[in-house]
């Protein structure tokens, strides 16, 4: 092992199997590819968005797909009137539906039809009547038709995390009815 620091740089030394690239330099190459996504029709990513644009629930609650790449995602939502609780306080209901929906948007982003098999919600803090609520949600792991998701839900005017999310998925055999 040679005495070089791991934290300087965990990549340094490291290989394609092929043997041609640098780790740094295929992590580059993957960010160029996520921009080449959004473009492809038949990506993982553009399969999330046609997703996202027929979810008339997260659009009616007046969700805001903000990024989308593959295994990540960012939904901003405002907290109206009528999502605050007999607390004056946002109604978890909704803080979960929107961490909900953007692990609905990081699960898909592999471009095959993917389902919640279970969620655990951890409540911080309260979100407020006018506060912007943003979900960012990121693919832990995938494994065979299952993965793990993680969404923090923050206060977009302080950063202050409002829930942390932890969302069970579940890839179906066979398409949604919904998929050209």
């Amino acid at each position: 092992m040679s005495d070089q620091n791991l934290d300087d740089d965990p990549t340094a030394g490291m290989t394609s199997m092929a043997g041609r690239e640098s780790m740094a330099d295929m992590a580059d190459m993957a960010a160029e590819a996520r921009v080449d996504l959004w473009a492809d029709p038949a990506s993982g990513v553009a399969f999330a968005r046609r997703m996202w644009d027929d979810d008339v629930a997260s659009r009616g609650l007046g969700m805001e797909a903000v990024v989308l790449e593959q295994d990540h995602a960012v939904v901003r939502m405002p907290v109206r009137p009528d999502m605050v609780n007999g607390h004056d306080i946002c109604h978890g209901g909704f803080i979960f539906t929107l961490a909900d929906s953007c692990f609905a948007l990081a699960c898909n982003s592999r471009g095959r039809t993917t389902v919640a098999a279970g969620a655990d919600i951890a409540f911080t803090a309260p979100g407020r009547l006018g506060d912007v609520l943003v979900a960012d949600a990121r693919v832990r792991a995938a494994y065979g038709r299952s993965g793990i998701t993680d969404v923090t839900v923050r206060r977009e005017s302080d950063g202050q995390i409002i829930a942390e999310f932890r969302g069970r998925s579940r890839s179906l055999k066979h398409p949604s009815p919904s998929t050209p």
